[in-house]
């Protein structure tokens, strides 16, 4: 969480440092595929969001997060954007596996949802958190001065920032069907502490992770049963989706892969914009 109107990555530019990019995953004929958004919320991504919704039916649409968090306000506007078209959400970054059948795109567990990313996946209709996931947050806090957070001085008007979007946080919170404690956690940890990541318990606790299958998030596989074979092949049907969607979600990709999003343990940092107004807090 951050101030100002745009955030800058710390560190190795990453992808999920940079700004937000979205992308269609297509996985085969036998799963719709889903949205890879990876990298930082801007003041740009609810606009780059609506260019690339554009033309495409996204409703019910899986979202995969891979991202440092961003923008409180701006984070505020995708996630409500998301909700409204009813998106399920998870945490992953895209793999394409290169295999002697063509590429085959699946999801490695192993990502980082950090700081507002945390409140995007909560816009999720349906949330679920893989096991080896980092679901990571901390307190708003004005971004110039978040690495040296105890020295630094603060107006009253940045004060009333925090305080404001502190707010409109807790009412999208809420909205979203989120509990207090996902405020309580975050809002304990200072910048000058280490994110705190959240256990399974407190996932739960929070109301992030909405289930435990990610048959009911990602990909949806299509197999059609005769309506006259439903009932006694339902059983079967569904245990072999789910298998199906185990190895689209994979630890381990199969041959060689070619990730789509990079990997990282860091968090991003942001910057205040430099003209004589100051900005919401984000």
């Amino acid at each position: 969480m951050t101030s100002g109107n745009s955030a800058h990555a710390g560190g190795t530019l990453e992808e999920r440092k940079m700004p937000m990019r979205f992308n269609w995953v297509g996985c085969g004929p036998d799963c719709h595929g889903w949205v890879s958004a990876v990298g930082i919320v801007t003041a740009d991504s609810p606009q780059d969001f609506e260019d690339f919704a554009r033309g495409r039916e996204l409703n019910g649409a899986t979202l995969v997060l891979d991202s440092s968090g961003g923008s409180v306000n701006d984070s505020i506007t995708l996630g409500r954007r998301f909700r409204d078209l009813g998106m399920l959400t998870t945490v992953g970054t895209t793999i394409l596996n290169r295999n002697p059948n063509g590429n085959r795109a699946s999801v490695a567990p192993e990502a980082y949802c950090e700081s507002m990313c945390v409140f995007l996946l909560l816009s999720g209709k349906t949330r679920y958190v893989p096991d080896m996931a980092h679901v990571r947050v901390h307190q708003i806090w004005m971004g110039d001065r978040a690495d040296d957070a105890k020295a630094a001085s603060y107006t009253a008007q940045d004060m009333m920032i925090v305080e404001r979007d502190i707010g409109r946080l807790a009412k999208f919170t809420f909205d979203m069907g989120g509990a207090g404690e996902l405020l309580s956690l975050a809002l304990s940890v200072p910048p000058w502490e280490d994110l705190h990541e959240l256990s399974r318990s407190e996932l739960r606790l929070t109301h992030l992770a909405t289930t435990d299958a990610v048959v009911d998030v990602l990909p949806r596989t299509e197999m059609p049963v005769p309506v006259a074979e439903a009932a006694p092949k339902e059983a079967a049907s569904k245990e072999a989706a789910s298998k199906a969607l185990q190895e689209r979600f994979a630890s381990k990709p199969e041959g060689e892969s070619v990730p789509l999003a990079a990997k990282s343990t860091k968090t991003a940092e942001a910057i205040v914009p430099t003209n004589a107004t100051a900005a919401p807090a984000k």
